[in-house]
């Protein structure tokens, strides 16, 4: 029998465009009258208008082959590697950070015990600030946000007893990383392990802070250099430790959506290896040794496709951009972390759903390691029962659920293929708008980047408050009389502060003054020296046991303190 469309002379593209229009007026039509639509409009959480049919028509111009490609093959949107998780599993790396170093080292090893296969850290205010627990305004907030880290000797409690040369480590610091990098390498360097076997990333993303997180303390520039610095020391001392993390989690968790998120962060990316080549640096010699860390929101499908188009998008700017020349060059390896902000006080239970919807995504789209937030993280920090659960979580999706078995599922959906090209252009887009005003720095300075992230959180905020946007359990499906948490939430030590004290105490009364005085002038020095490099005078400071406050004060002096530009 001939084919129906060979007989009528049309084409099959002709052929579907005809079927979907008798389909709208006829089958669509009629549902529409019986059962109207629940809006008038639908878009993803970001903004973005989803049709209410995706055909072949919708992919017609995206080449199967240059454009989604196969895994471990350039451009790697559906995967950095060939085998993804049939080979190596993603990194389960839950985050802990509390008190002093012993009380996370005791987390560390809870969380180890119970499946973890990556450490994952947070710091207290006055160690991202680079103070000292001793500061007469930030001694309130010691412990608080993460473990409390002033000097070498509480990198020494804060790993004792773990194998840094069998587990990866991740460093969630920025303004003061660099100071904590020395420090890890040196406690490394003082139990014997030499730097080539050290594994780990350090978030080290000093531009986010300006965008989204606010934890700064110098201008942008001079903090620039001193992240190119570490990149330069990692590549020499410690070649297999990321020395950046570049992080979109704050810049959406900050309201950002998707594409800017997107934009954002891979803008940030391409000043630091700029900056690198501008010192001299070759790009090829530092990128295979960027990761990338995004926040899996709760539009599934989105967060799916935004993580494919995040991987196209850096393969080509590295590839077309930078002219990278090494395929290890063009990856964008990525920790993921489920949103911190779509948890809700109100019915903390939901959380646990949320979660494993947004780990599920995470997962679907392609990631190296996974955070999963805790269901009480809304509260407080973490209890041992809850971040088991969240563990447990990840374990399911692994084991239980078959969606490890396959590499990039859901390739070739019509919709997914299409919003992953419509992030990635409204992506480029951004980074061209950027590129316009003289770079992300730029960006920065002139309060464009932040005024981005305010609209865009400002319309979340509007539709959520409106009703137009549901969060169950906040503004539907409320509780009547809602009353506090139906679960137990972890209490920090009160002796913390205290106990944090003694010890600073102890390590300026031991240490030997001259050698820690003449390593303050040293980094003071070269600060001074825009083509030197601060890391080995840093890794001195650390090794004499100058503490994170005295090495950030001596850089306070040299560059100053930064003021942003108001945003409304």
């Amino acid at each position: 029998m001939a084919n129906v469309n060979e007989t009528r002379g049309d084409s099959p593209s002709d052929a579907l465009a005809e079927a979907e229009t008798e389909w709208r007026v006829g089958k669509l039509a009629a549902d529409h009258a019986r059962i109207p639509p629940r809006r008038t409009e639908f878009t993803t959480l970001s903004g973005l208008d989803i049709k209410d049919l995706y055909t072949p028509r919708d992919i017609a111009s995206i080449d199967p082959l240059a454009d989604i490609g196969l895994p471990g093959r350039y451009p790697f949107t559906r995967g950095v590697r060939a085998s993804m998780y049939r080979g190596r599993p993603w990194t389960i790396r839950q985050v802990a950070g509390f008190g002093q170093a012993e009380d996370t080292n005791a987390r560390y090893r809870y969380l180890l015990g119970h499946g973890e296969t990556g450490l994952s850290t947070d710091f207290d205010l006055p160690t991202l600030l680079g103070h000292d627990s001793d500061h007469p305004v930030f001694s309130r907030e010691v412990g608080k946000i993460g473990v409390a880290v002033d000097s070498v000797e509480d990198a020494h409690a804060l790993f004792a007893g773990i194998p840094l040369d069998e587990i990866s480590t991740s460093l969630t610091i920025n303004a003061s990383a660099a100071v904590l990098l020395a420090m890890y390498r040196v406690v490394g360097d003082e139990r014997g392990i030499a730097g080539d076997r050290l594994t780990g990333t350090i978030q080290n993303d000093i531009l986010k802070e300006y965008t989204a997180q606010n934890e700064y303390i110098y201008p942008p520039d001079p903090s620039v250099r001193l992240v190119v610095d570490s990149m330069a020391y990692c590549a020499e001392v410690m070649p297999r430790f990321n020395p950046v993390s570049v992080s979109g989690y704050h810049i959406r968790e900050a309201g950002a959506t998707a594409p800017e998120e997107v934009g954002l962060t891979l803008s940030a990316a391409l000043t630091y290896l700029e900056r690198a080549r501008e010192r001299g640096i070759e790009p090829d010699s530092v990128a295979p040794r960027l990761s990338f860390f995004f926040d899996v929101h709760n539009d599934f499908l989105e967060e799916i496709a935004k993580l494919r188009a995040a991987r196209r998008l850096w393969a080509r700017l590295t590839r077309e951009r930078l002219g990278c020349r090494r395929p290890e060059s063009w990856l964008l390896r990525v920790h993921a972390q489920t949103a911190g902000v779509t948890l809700t006080a109100q019915q903390p239970l939901n959380n646990v759903a949320r979660v494993t919807v947004q780990a599920l995504a995470a997962v679907l789209g392609g990631v190296q390691s996974l955070h999963t937030n805790s269901l009480d993280e809304a509260y407080a920090i973490p209890s041992e029962q809850a971040i088991k659960v969240a563990v447990r979580t990840q374990q399911i999706l692994l084991h239980e659920t078959g969606v490890g078995d396959v590499v990039d599922p859901l390739a070739g959906s019509y919709y997914i293929e299409r919003l992953t090209t419509d992030i990635e252009d409204e992506a480029r887009a951004l980074i061209e708008r950027i590129d316009g005003l003289g770079g992300l720095i730029a960006a920065i300075t002139s309060g464009y980047a932040g005024q981005l992230i305010a609209n865009s959180s400002w319309e979340q905020q509007r539709a959520i408050e409106s009703g137009e946007r549901t969060v169950v359990g906040v503004n539907a499906y409320a509780d009547e009389t809602p009353d506090g948490p139906d679960i137990a939430t972890f209490a920090l030590d009160p002796g913390v502060l205290e106990r944090q004290l003694a010890r600073l105490a102890r390590t300026r009364a031991s240490r030997e003054s001259r050698r820690a005085g003449d390593a303050l002038r040293e980094v003071r020095r070269l600060a001074d020296v825009p083509e030197a490099n601060l890391m080995p005078a840093i890794e001195e400071a650390v090794r004499a046991r100058c503490t994170v406050g005295e090495i950030c004060n001596v850089l306070r002096d040299a560059w100053g303190e930064y003021r942003p530009p108001t945003t409304f």
